[in-house]
């Protein structure tokens, strides 16, 4: 490849039975590769029921496939699937140019776009855990292919090391960022009395120009996948008074790598502590549908499948017909309708959290021996009391407070009990 020149890549990929329903099912590649900073110059599709061991692709297609590299000049050919390491050397082989799959752009957005200590040892995690099946085919690989997608990262000699070498750095990064979750979990379980909402959704959905709108937060905000990797929490002032605590998260993306989910836990500690997810959706898009289902299976993964959710219909300006929306809404009805861009529906918005969160507050009676300070202490910073009652050296409170409050009360050994239910005890 030229010096200076941006990579050419012709994309490629094989639709399996449960991908025919998509209009476009390389169109979310297109997008992927594109935020890499590389050219597309051509495209590749086969329909195939099941793949080839060898190739992916059926021997005819390969072949074809060389053919349109060749004529457009293509410097990486960048597979939608994810492909096994044989599958990869043996492409590269036939085709005699890089082959790439869908996971290693990602990676590769990941870590031109990390900026905190804590991001840097998540995508490093990540991308070890990916390379480490493929150590002897990468060899081979970044010493015929200088630079480009699916290099950057921990960089060449990083990936050159043994497996020895590799799997303890990989152990290394696991400990640390288990103690950074362990931190984490700390630090947003014990903060104020003040709900938390917290910002899903697919990659580009509209998350942070959302969080801009309602909390000022001046987020940076690009019209690139992945743009938001790191937490950013700011509160939330509720025009009827009040107000929330609201963090933006990592976006999400049909199939994203098991990897990656893994390794941002810690990042998305802020949606698994939240009192309510906003799952924010580009209702603009033809594939919003596909959007909406592609995040809820993350969560699923994340155990968050039945957390509280709001779903947002985002980017209601730039629908191109208003079907788009009645037929979401038909199929969603508890949804919200708002424009982030636009500052239009957040009155609604608000009143639909502020709803929501009404139900996520309950009342309890908490007993705990009277020298028990910290105890007391937490249930003066984050419930709303309503009496005290002493007995000998032991004191029941009653109390409404948040539902995470006292799930984080039970999960160290204080008694909390349902208000009705302790009447009825006593």
């Amino acid at each position: 490849m030229p010096l200076g020149r941006r990579e050419r890549a012709i994309l490629a990929g094989v639709v399996l039975p449960d991908k025919e329903h998509l209009d476009d099912p390389l169109d979310e590649l297109r997008g992927l590769v594109k935020t890499a900073g590389i050219t597309i110059v051509g495209a590749l599709l086969q329909k195939r029921k099941q793949i080839d061991i060898a190739t992916y692709l059926g021997s005819g297609k390969v072949t074809e496939l060389k053919e349109l590299a060749t004529a457009h000049e293509a410097d990486v050919v960048v597979f939608d699937n994810d492909l096994g390491p044989a599958q990869t050397r043996n492409l590269e082989r036939a085709l005699e140019i890089k082959v790439v799959d869908r996971t290693e752009v990602i990676l590769d957005i990941f870590a031109t776009h990390a900026r905190t200590h804590e991001a840097h040892l998540q995508v490093e995690l990540a991308q070890l855990e990916y390379a480490m099946p493929r150590l002897k085919r990468m060899w081979t690989h970044l010493s015929r292919y200088k630079g480009g997608v699916g290099v950057r990262g921990p960089g060449e000699k990083q990936l050159e090391e043994d497996r020895r070498i590799v799997a303890h750095r990989i152990s290394e990064l696991k400990n640390k960022l288990t103690k950074i979750q362990a931190r984490k979990e700390r630090e947003v379980a014990s903060r104020s009395l003040a709900p938390t909402v917290s910002l899903v959704g697919y990659t580009n959905a509209g998350k942070s120009t959302l969080m801009n709108a309602l909390t000022d937060a001046g987020v940076k905000v690009e019209d690139k996948l992945f743009a938001t990797l790191d937490t950013r929490t700011r509160k939330w002032k509720f025009k009827g008074g009040g107000h929330a605590l609201l963090s933006d998260t990592v976006g999400f993306i049909r199939d994203l790598p098991h990897s990656l989910v893994a390794s941002f836990k810690a990042t998305l500690e802020e949606a698994r502590q939240a009192d309510l997810l906003l799952h924010v959706v580009d209702a603009s898009s033809e594939a919003a549908e596909s959007q909406i289902q592609a995040v809820k299976a993350v969560l699923a993964e994340l155990e968050l499948e039945d957390h509280p959710t709001l779903l947002v219909l985002n980017k209601a300006d730039r629908v191109p017909d208003q079907s788009y929306l009645d037929v979401l809404m038909a199929r969603h009805a508890d949804s919200v309708v708002v424009s982030a861009a636009k500052g239009e529906g957040l009155e609604g918005l608000e009143a639909a959290v502020r709803e929501a969160m009404s139900e996520r507050a309950v009342d309890a009676e908490i007993e705990t021996d009277v020298a028990d300070g910290r105890v007391l202490a937490y249930l003066a910073r984050h419930a709303e009391i309503h009496d005290r009652v002493y007995r000998d050296d032991r004191v029941r409170v009653v109390c409404r407070l948040p539902r995470r409050c006292a799930d984080f009360l039970r999960d160290h050994g204080v008694d909390v009990q349902p208000a009705t239910q302790a009447l009825r005890a006593s």
